[in-house]
Protein backbone atom coordinates (compact mmCIF):
# COMPACT_ATOMS: atom_id res chain seq x y z
CA UNK A 1 0.00 0.00 0.00
CA UNK A 2 1.26 3.70 -0.54
CA UNK A 3 3.21 5.02 2.21
CA UNK A 4 1.02 8.32 2.24
CA UNK A 5 -2.17 6.38 2.34
CA UNK A 6 -0.40 4.18 5.69
CA UNK A 7 0.30 7.61 7.79
CA UNK A 8 -2.82 9.29 6.67
CA UNK A 9 -4.63 6.49 8.28
CA UNK A 10 -1.90 6.06 11.35
CA UNK A 11 -3.01 9.65 11.75
CA UNK A 12 -6.38 9.79 11.89
CA UNK A 13 -6.75 6.35 13.69
CA UNK A 14 -4.44 8.40 16.37
CA UNK A 15 -6.64 11.03 16.06
CA UNK A 16 -10.26 8.59 16.49
CA UNK A 17 -8.76 7.09 19.51
CA UNK A 18 -8.46 9.89 21.04
CA UNK A 19 -4.77 8.95 21.48
CA UNK A 20 -3.97 12.33 19.98
CA UNK A 21 -6.17 15.77 19.42
CA UNK A 22 -4.48 16.12 16.13
CA UNK A 23 -1.04 16.27 14.73
CA UNK A 24 0.83 16.80 11.52
CA UNK A 25 3.72 14.69 9.66
CA UNK A 26 6.42 16.05 6.95
CA UNK A 27 8.70 14.17 5.08
CA UNK A 28 11.36 14.84 2.62
CA UNK A 29 13.81 13.44 0.99
CA UNK A 30 16.66 14.75 -1.05
CA UNK A 31 15.14 18.27 -0.79
CA UNK A 32 11.85 17.26 -2.47
CA UNK A 33 8.99 17.15 0.10
CA UNK A 34 7.68 13.38 -0.20
CA UNK A 35 4.38 14.37 1.68
CA UNK A 36 2.75 16.67 3.92
CA UNK A 37 -0.23 14.94 6.26
CA UNK A 38 -2.43 16.10 9.04
CA UNK A 39 -5.43 15.22 10.74
CA UNK A 40 -7.50 16.37 13.79
CA UNK A 41 -7.69 19.59 15.53
CA UNK A 42 -5.34 22.28 16.97
CA UNK A 43 -8.02 23.18 19.66
CA UNK A 44 -10.80 20.62 19.58
CA UNK A 45 -13.14 22.53 21.94
CA UNK A 46 -13.06 25.65 19.32
CA UNK A 47 -13.51 23.33 16.73
CA UNK A 48 -9.55 24.80 15.13
CA UNK A 49 -8.12 22.18 12.97
CA UNK A 50 -4.49 21.50 12.46
CA UNK A 51 -3.25 23.38 9.68
CA UNK A 52 0.09 24.10 7.93
CA UNK A 53 0.84 27.25 9.92
CA UNK A 54 -0.15 25.73 13.33
CA UNK A 55 2.42 26.39 15.92
CA UNK A 56 3.71 24.03 18.31
CA UNK A 57 5.87 23.76 21.90
CA UNK A 58 9.04 22.35 21.00
CA UNK A 59 9.73 21.30 24.83
CA UNK A 60 13.06 18.92 23.83
CA UNK A 61 12.93 19.60 20.28
CA UNK A 62 15.13 22.98 21.15
CA UNK A 63 18.02 21.21 22.45
CA UNK A 64 19.56 20.54 18.88
CA UNK A 65 18.96 24.13 18.17
CA UNK A 66 20.74 25.39 21.18
CA UNK A 67 23.50 22.78 20.31
CA UNK A 68 23.47 24.18 16.75
CA UNK A 69 24.33 28.23 18.50
CA UNK A 70 27.50 26.00 20.55
CA UNK A 71 28.76 24.97 17.31
CA UNK A 72 28.71 28.24 15.51
CA UNK A 73 30.58 29.74 18.46
CA UNK A 74 33.14 26.56 18.49
CA UNK A 75 34.39 26.33 14.88
CA UNK A 76 34.31 30.69 15.48
CA UNK A 77 36.90 30.61 17.92
CA UNK A 78 34.60 31.96 20.26
CA UNK A 79 34.76 29.06 22.83
CA UNK A 80 36.49 25.84 23.56
CA UNK A 81 34.27 22.31 24.40
CA UNK A 82 37.48 22.12 27.16
CA UNK A 83 36.60 25.50 28.55
CA UNK A 84 35.83 25.20 32.59
CA UNK A 85 31.54 26.08 32.75
CA UNK A 86 33.05 28.18 35.32
CA UNK A 87 33.98 30.61 32.87
CA UNK A 88 30.78 31.56 31.40
CA UNK A 89 28.70 30.69 34.97
CA UNK A 90 30.92 31.71 37.69
CA UNK A 91 28.67 29.69 40.44
CA UNK A 92 29.89 26.47 38.82
CA UNK A 93 33.40 27.34 40.04
CA UNK A 94 32.34 26.20 43.45
CA UNK A 95 30.16 23.10 42.83
CA UNK A 96 29.65 19.73 45.38
CA UNK A 97 28.57 16.23 44.19
CA UNK A 98 27.20 13.72 46.18
CA UNK A 99 29.06 10.60 47.14
CA UNK A 100 26.96 7.81 48.92
CA UNK A 101 25.66 10.60 52.06
CA UNK A 102 27.79 12.83 51.74
CA UNK A 103 28.25 16.40 49.90
CA UNK A 104 31.97 16.71 48.93
CA UNK A 105 33.84 19.19 46.33
CA UNK A 106 33.60 18.01 42.72
CA UNK A 107 37.18 16.23 41.63
CA UNK A 108 37.39 18.82 38.69
CA UNK A 109 35.15 21.73 37.11
CA UNK A 110 32.69 20.58 34.53
CA UNK A 111 33.73 21.75 30.84
CA UNK A 112 30.64 22.63 28.25
CA UNK A 113 31.71 19.04 26.68
CA UNK A 114 30.07 17.47 29.77
CA UNK A 115 26.49 19.88 29.19
CA UNK A 116 26.69 18.91 25.35
CA UNK A 117 26.68 15.19 26.34
CA UNK A 118 24.73 15.08 29.60
CA UNK A 119 27.39 14.08 31.27
CA UNK A 120 27.85 17.05 33.44
CA UNK A 121 25.96 15.39 36.96
CA UNK A 122 23.32 18.07 36.67
CA UNK A 123 19.42 16.53 36.72
CA UNK A 124 16.07 17.94 35.91
CA UNK A 125 13.45 18.05 39.42
CA UNK A 126 12.30 14.96 41.00
CA UNK A 127 12.85 12.89 43.94
CA UNK A 128 15.14 10.41 43.75
CA UNK A 129 18.08 11.96 45.71
CA UNK A 130 19.06 15.47 46.90
CA UNK A 131 20.46 16.65 43.21
CA UNK A 132 16.91 16.41 41.83
CA UNK A 133 15.37 17.90 44.97
CA UNK A 134 17.14 20.93 44.82
CA UNK A 135 16.96 21.33 41.02
CA UNK A 136 13.17 21.33 41.40
CA UNK A 137 13.84 24.25 44.17
CA UNK A 138 15.15 26.64 41.85
CA UNK A 139 12.35 25.65 39.31
CA UNK A 140 9.81 26.61 42.03
CA UNK A 141 11.69 29.89 42.32
CA UNK A 142 11.05 30.24 38.74
CA UNK A 143 7.73 29.40 38.77
CA UNK A 144 7.07 31.91 41.84
CA UNK A 145 8.74 34.69 40.27
CA UNK A 146 6.25 33.68 36.61
CA UNK A 147 3.35 33.73 38.86
CA UNK A 148 4.12 37.27 40.44
CA UNK A 149 5.64 39.04 37.15
CA UNK A 150 9.49 38.89 38.82
CA UNK A 151 12.42 38.39 36.26
CA UNK A 152 13.72 35.56 36.16
CA UNK A 153 16.52 35.40 33.62
CA UNK A 154 18.72 32.48 31.74
CA UNK A 155 21.84 33.66 33.43
CA UNK A 156 20.21 33.64 36.92
CA UNK A 157 18.46 30.27 36.51
CA UNK A 158 21.69 28.94 35.33
CA UNK A 159 23.62 31.18 38.33
CA UNK A 160 20.86 29.07 40.84
CA UNK A 161 21.56 25.66 39.05
CA UNK A 162 25.49 26.22 39.87
CA UNK A 163 24.68 26.22 43.67
CA UNK A 164 22.94 22.87 42.97
CA UNK A 165 24.54 19.26 44.06
CA UNK A 166 25.32 17.24 41.44
CA UNK A 167 24.52 13.61 40.95
CA UNK A 168 27.80 12.55 40.21
CA UNK A 169 31.33 13.68 39.19
CA UNK A 170 31.43 16.05 35.79
CA UNK A 171 31.98 13.27 32.83
CA UNK A 172 31.45 10.08 35.11
CA UNK A 173 27.98 9.53 34.31
CA UNK A 174 24.89 10.44 31.97
CA UNK A 175 22.35 11.92 33.24
CA UNK A 176 19.52 13.76 31.16
CA UNK A 177 19.27 17.15 32.70
CA UNK A 178 19.33 20.90 32.46
CA UNK A 179 22.75 20.96 30.21
CA UNK A 180 21.02 22.03 27.45
CA UNK A 181 19.68 25.43 29.63
CA UNK A 182 22.72 26.20 30.98
CA UNK A 183 24.69 25.89 27.57
CA UNK A 184 21.75 28.86 26.60
CA UNK A 185 23.37 31.07 29.44
CA UNK A 186 26.95 29.87 28.02
CA UNK A 187 26.36 30.89 24.76
CA UNK A 188 25.02 34.52 26.47
CA UNK A 189 27.89 35.37 27.99
CA UNK A 190 30.49 34.23 25.29
CA UNK A 191 28.56 35.92 22.63
CA UNK A 192 27.52 39.26 24.83
CA UNK A 193 23.64 38.91 23.91
CA UNK A 194 20.89 37.40 24.81
CA UNK A 195 20.52 33.96 23.49
CA UNK A 196 17.33 34.14 22.14
CA UNK A 197 18.52 37.59 20.25
CA UNK A 198 21.58 34.71 18.88
CA UNK A 199 19.30 32.59 17.88
CA UNK A 200 17.50 35.01 15.67
CA UNK A 201 20.60 36.53 14.21
CA UNK A 202 23.14 33.29 13.76
CA UNK A 203 20.03 30.63 12.83
CA UNK A 204 16.30 31.78 12.35
CA UNK A 205 16.78 34.87 10.50
CA UNK A 206 18.79 33.68 8.02
CA UNK A 207 17.12 30.37 7.45
CA UNK A 208 13.56 32.40 7.51
CA UNK A 209 12.30 30.45 10.36
CA UNK A 210 9.53 32.84 11.17
CA UNK A 211 7.41 31.57 13.21
CA UNK A 212 10.30 30.52 15.78
CA UNK A 213 11.19 32.09 19.04
CA UNK A 214 10.91 31.64 22.90
CA UNK A 215 7.39 33.22 22.90
CA UNK A 216 4.18 34.22 20.00
CA UNK A 217 3.08 37.75 19.87
CA UNK A 218 -0.29 38.36 20.67
CA UNK A 219 -0.94 38.30 16.30
CA UNK A 220 0.07 34.84 16.26
CA UNK A 221 -1.12 33.24 19.23
CA UNK A 222 -4.35 32.04 17.78
CA UNK A 223 -2.32 29.52 15.54
CA UNK A 224 -0.67 27.28 18.66
CA UNK A 225 -1.82 24.04 18.97
CA UNK A 226 -3.26 23.67 22.62
CA UNK A 227 -1.70 21.00 24.96
CA UNK A 228 -3.78 17.74 25.96
CA UNK A 229 -3.67 15.23 28.80
CA UNK A 230 -5.63 12.15 28.67
CA UNK A 231 -7.78 11.76 31.76
CA UNK A 232 -10.34 8.75 32.69
CA UNK A 233 -10.81 6.31 29.94
CA UNK A 234 -8.22 7.71 28.00
CA UNK A 235 -10.25 10.90 27.43
CA UNK A 236 -8.81 14.05 25.99
CA UNK A 237 -8.71 17.45 27.93
CA UNK A 238 -6.79 20.17 27.74
CA UNK A 239 -3.60 20.82 29.76
CA UNK A 240 -3.05 24.58 31.49
CA UNK A 241 -0.19 24.14 33.53
CA UNK A 242 3.32 25.74 32.80
CA UNK A 243 5.89 22.99 33.01
CA UNK A 244 10.41 23.58 33.69
CA UNK A 245 9.56 27.02 33.59
CA UNK A 246 7.64 27.53 30.05
CA UNK A 247 4.50 28.92 29.53
CA UNK A 248 2.33 26.86 27.84
CA UNK A 249 0.48 30.16 26.77
CA UNK A 250 3.31 31.28 24.91
CA UNK A 251 3.41 34.65 26.32
CA UNK A 252 6.74 36.29 26.67
CA UNK A 253 9.48 35.06 29.59
CA UNK A 254 12.61 36.14 30.56
CA UNK A 255 13.76 32.82 30.87
CA UNK A 256 14.82 31.45 27.64
CA UNK A 257 15.27 27.95 28.10
CA UNK A 258 17.69 26.19 25.99
CA UNK A 259 16.07 23.04 26.81
CA UNK A 260 12.43 23.54 26.28
CA UNK A 261 11.73 26.75 25.37
CA UNK A 262 11.20 27.11 21.84
CA UNK A 263 8.20 27.55 19.51
CA UNK A 264 8.38 26.34 16.14
CA UNK A 265 6.13 25.23 13.15
CA UNK A 266 7.01 21.66 10.92
CA UNK A 267 8.33 24.15 7.66
CA UNK A 268 10.36 26.21 10.40
CA UNK A 269 11.69 22.99 12.25
CA UNK A 270 12.49 21.16 8.44
CA UNK A 271 14.49 24.55 7.52
CA UNK A 272 16.75 23.73 10.33
CA UNK A 273 16.73 20.06 10.04
CA UNK A 274 17.65 20.78 6.37
CA UNK A 275 20.52 22.78 7.01
CA UNK A 276 21.71 20.08 8.62
CA UNK A 277 21.53 17.36 6.29
CA UNK A 278 22.69 19.54 3.96
CA UNK A 279 25.84 19.82 5.49
CA UNK A 280 25.42 23.14 7.23
CA UNK A 281 23.87 25.26 3.93
CA UNK A 282 19.99 25.97 3.12
CA UNK A 283 20.58 27.39 -0.59
CA UNK A 284 23.32 29.87 -0.88
CA UNK A 285 23.28 30.16 3.34
CA UNK A 286 25.90 28.51 5.10
CA UNK A 287 25.10 28.55 8.56
CA UNK A 288 28.20 25.72 10.10
CA UNK A 289 30.88 24.65 8.32
CA UNK A 290 30.42 21.14 6.74
CA UNK A 291 33.07 19.61 9.00
CA UNK A 292 31.34 21.47 12.11
CA UNK A 293 28.11 19.02 11.01
CA UNK A 294 29.71 16.03 10.81
CA UNK A 295 31.28 16.78 14.41
CA UNK A 296 27.98 17.69 15.63
CA UNK A 297 25.47 14.88 14.38
CA UNK A 298 28.31 12.27 14.64
CA UNK A 299 29.25 11.94 18.37
CA UNK A 300 28.38 9.73 21.33
CA UNK A 301 28.95 8.04 24.23
CA UNK A 302 32.07 5.55 25.40
CA UNK A 303 31.45 2.47 27.02
CA UNK A 304 31.14 3.85 30.39
CA UNK A 305 28.71 6.36 29.73
CA UNK A 306 26.97 4.72 27.31
CA UNK A 307 25.82 2.20 29.84
CA UNK A 308 23.38 4.55 31.70
CA UNK A 309 22.15 6.08 28.21
CA UNK A 310 21.14 2.37 27.47
CA UNK A 311 18.70 2.48 30.42
CA UNK A 312 16.45 5.30 28.28
CA UNK A 313 13.45 3.06 27.16
CA UNK A 314 13.23 2.68 23.40
CA UNK A 315 16.81 3.64 21.97
CA UNK A 316 18.15 0.53 21.93
CA UNK A 317 21.20 0.67 19.15
CA UNK A 318 21.79 4.55 19.49
CA UNK A 319 24.01 6.90 21.72
CA UNK A 320 23.99 10.54 22.38
CA UNK A 321 25.99 13.15 21.73
CA UNK A 322 25.71 16.95 21.35
CA UNK A 323 21.71 16.90 22.59
CA UNK A 324 21.25 14.25 20.44
CA UNK A 325 20.65 10.52 19.91
CA UNK A 326 22.48 8.92 17.27
CA UNK A 327 21.66 5.25 15.92
CA UNK A 328 24.59 3.43 16.02
CA UNK A 329 23.79 -0.37 15.84
CA UNK A 330 20.55 -1.11 13.96
CA UNK A 331 20.72 -5.05 14.83
CA UNK A 332 19.70 -3.63 18.47
CA UNK A 333 17.02 -1.40 17.76
CA UNK A 334 13.57 -1.45 17.73
CA UNK A 335 12.90 0.70 15.28
CA UNK A 336 13.47 0.85 11.51
CA UNK A 337 16.13 3.19 10.24
CA UNK A 338 19.45 4.00 9.10
CA UNK A 339 23.17 4.04 10.69
CA UNK A 340 24.07 7.67 11.62
CA UNK A 341 20.47 9.00 11.28
CA UNK A 342 20.03 11.74 14.60
CA UNK A 343 17.76 14.23 16.05
CA UNK A 344 15.62 14.18 19.38
CA UNK A 345 11.90 14.54 20.52
CA UNK A 346 9.94 16.76 22.84
CA UNK A 347 7.98 16.31 25.98
CA UNK A 348 4.67 16.90 24.37
CA UNK A 349 4.99 14.60 21.52
CA UNK A 350 7.77 16.68 18.44
CA UNK A 351 9.41 14.14 16.85
CA UNK A 352 12.69 14.83 14.25
CA UNK A 353 15.24 12.27 12.67
CA UNK A 354 17.71 12.99 9.71
CA UNK A 355 18.68 10.05 8.17
CA UNK A 356 22.14 11.01 6.16
CA UNK A 357 22.22 7.96 4.44
CA UNK A 358 18.73 7.68 2.42
CA UNK A 359 19.02 11.88 2.42
CA UNK A 360 15.50 11.83 4.39
CA UNK A 361 13.99 14.14 7.04
CA UNK A 362 10.70 13.33 9.18
CA UNK A 363 8.91 15.74 11.07
CA UNK A 364 6.15 14.59 13.29
CA UNK A 365 4.17 17.32 15.34
CA UNK A 366 1.67 16.78 17.60
CA UNK A 367 1.19 18.37 21.49
CA UNK A 368 0.03 15.92 23.98
CA UNK A 369 1.53 15.71 27.87
CA UNK A 370 4.36 13.07 28.09
CA UNK A 371 3.81 12.14 24.93
CA UNK A 372 7.60 12.10 24.15
CA UNK A 373 8.53 9.64 21.43
CA UNK A 374 5.57 7.67 21.68
CA UNK A 375 4.04 4.16 20.17
CA UNK A 376 2.54 6.05 17.52
CA UNK A 377 5.69 7.53 16.55
CA UNK A 378 7.19 4.89 15.87
CA UNK A 379 4.39 3.44 13.60
CA UNK A 380 5.12 6.82 11.72
CA UNK A 381 8.59 6.04 11.72
CA UNK A 382 8.56 2.51 10.55
CA UNK A 383 6.49 3.43 7.70
CA UNK A 384 8.45 5.90 6.24
CA UNK A 385 11.80 4.17 6.80
CA UNK A 386 10.30 0.56 5.68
Amino acid sequence: MDKEILLQKCLERAVEEEEIAGGCILVNREGQEICYLESGWANREERRPISRNTIYHLFSMSKPITAAAVMILLEEGVIDLYEPVSRYVPSFGRQSVMEGDEIVPVQKQMIIKDLLSMTSGLTYPGQLNRAELETGNVYAKLEEEMKSGGVFTTKRFADEIGGCVLAFQPGESWQYGVSADILGAVVEAASGIRFGEFLEKRLFGPLGMEDTGFFLPYEKRERLATVYESVQEQKLKPYEQDHLGIRISACPNPFESGGAGLLSTADDYFRFADMLLNGGKNGDIRILEEETVRFFTGCGLDSKRQESFSQWFGLDGHTYGNLMRILTDRKLAGILGSAGEYGWDGWLGTYFVNDPVRKITLIFMTQKKDFGTSNLTRKIKNIVFS
